[in-house]
């Protein structure tokens, strides 16, 4: 049977990460591996469709992009430094020419988000560069991570690839003593790339799951690298106990499940124990840095055994600190629906009213009024809040949830 072209899309984001980061390590230049990536890509659609995708996706990918980067040395060798060239080819010219002959892809991962977090590079150029790079996200995703316009994060995304060039940014991870100046970088960088797999900004699935454990297997990395920081450990037990719910948050019909829906049993108790022991380590609430406290406050969500026995109140605690120290708009809008939890709708929505202008055309926000605008009785509100999330929103998981609300409503 052919392949789908969505089993196709799904393969390479899977693989983009991995295959990116190893060759920029070849080639030690990112412009170029992105572009023989992409004429990779460009080939496996022609072939694929008909052949089939391969057994090993990754390494026919690989192997196609090394192909495709020789070509376009040899086109370019009158612009580049010859010597750096030839010394590039002759190492392509060593590697396996087929699949069945590559039999790991090196991971190289991690050096590549360390190179992109370098400090020559504003924090959000950092964190969008290593999203396009080696989270396979389209730009159009991360303008959306951002809440920014697609031209704008184009252009950021081109300055800090330009950046790296001009500044000789060696592809390495630092040495230890260095570490800590890029932490902040690095810890962005994995937050957004779980959060794109825990809540895919588009497409037909809401989690993405390849996302979510490539950011978590990263994270615990970084953990062994920096084994007493806190705001590591406390990334580690955020991912860990977010995760742990994937199972309960899509039903058999391809709905999205909100947490008060969820079937508890689904969630994998495993890496909430896990989590929770992170949490537990952290210490006193204060100090406490924003990745530690959203820990905490995701160890509220899975405690007890039902919705109901949530402490709201803690939550609301948690999240006063948390907005303190983001000054987040994203953060406010969690805030407030924890409040409308703990006090009632209303005085959530008397909350999200301050948050109107900056998050208009968020999805989130606007299914979070639709949905509290229905728990207030404002049958009327709650049917035009839900129409127009309806028009922004991008997954069909959410758009199925919020359709079944709506006719919850109409009915």
């Amino acid at each position: 049977m052919e392949p789908s072209a969505q089993a196709i899309e799904r393969v390479f984001r899977e693989e983009s990460g991995v295959v990116i980061a190893a060759l920029v390590a070849q080639l030690r230049d990112l412009d170029l591996a992105e572009d023989a990536f992409q004429d990779a890509v460009a080939s496996a659609l022609e072939r694929w469709p008909a052949d089939g995708v391969p057994r090993r996706p990754g390494a026919w990918l690989l192997i196609a992009a090394r192909r495709k980067a020789l070509d376009r040395l040899r086109r370019r060798a009158t612009r580049l430094d010859k010597e750096s060239a030839l010394a590039i080819e002759a190492e392509l010219a060593a590697l396996p020419e087929t699949a069945e002959d590559e039999s790991e892809i090196p991971d190289e991962r991690l050096r590549l988000i360390f190179t992109c977090a370098h400090p020559a590079l504003s924090p959000p150029a950092q964190v969008a560069l290593t999203l396009r790079t080696l989270g396979g996200l389209s730009t159009a995703e991360i303008a959306r991570a951002f809440l920014v316009d697609e031209s704008a994060m184009a252009r950021r995304l081109v300055r800090a690839k330009a950046k790296l060039r001009e500044e000789g940014v060696p592809y390495s991870v630092p040495p230890f003593e260095a570490l800590a100046e890029r932490r902040d970088a690095v810890l962005a960088v994995l937050y957004l790339i779980f959060n794109e797999g825990y809540a895919a900004s588009s497409g037909y699935l809401l989690v993405r799951h390849e996302l979510a454990r490539e950011a978590i297997r990263l994270a615990r990395v970084l953990a062994r690298l920096l084994p007493d920081d806190g705001e590591v450990r406390g990334l580690l037990a955020l991912m860990l106990l977010v995760d742990a719910r994937r199972d309960a948050r899509v039903d058999a019909s391809g709905a999205g499940v909100p947490l008060e829906e969820q079937d508890r049993r689904l969630w994998d108790r495993a890496q909430i124990d896990e989590g929770r022991g992170l949490v537990a380590g952290l210490g006193p609430v204060e100090p406490s840095g924003p990745y530690a406290l959203q820990a905490r406050i995701a160890a509220q969500h899975v405690a007890g055994e039902r919705f109901a026995d949530i402490d709201w109140r803690a939550v609301v605690a948690l999240y006063d600190r948390l907005a303190d120290r983001t000054r987040s708009p994203v953060i406010e809008l969690n805030r407030a629906i924890a409040i409308a939890l703990a006090e009632g709708p209303e005085a959530g929505l008397t909350l999200l009213s301050a948050l109107a202008e900056s998050l208009a055309d968020y999805p989130p926000y606007l299914a979070a009024r639709a949905d509290l605008l229905r728990r207030a009785g404002r049958i009327p509100e709650a049917r035009a809040a839900y129409r127009v999330a309806l028009e922004r929103v991008a997954t069909a998981p959410e758009r199925a949830l919020l359709e079944r609300r709506m006719a919850a409503l109409e009915g």
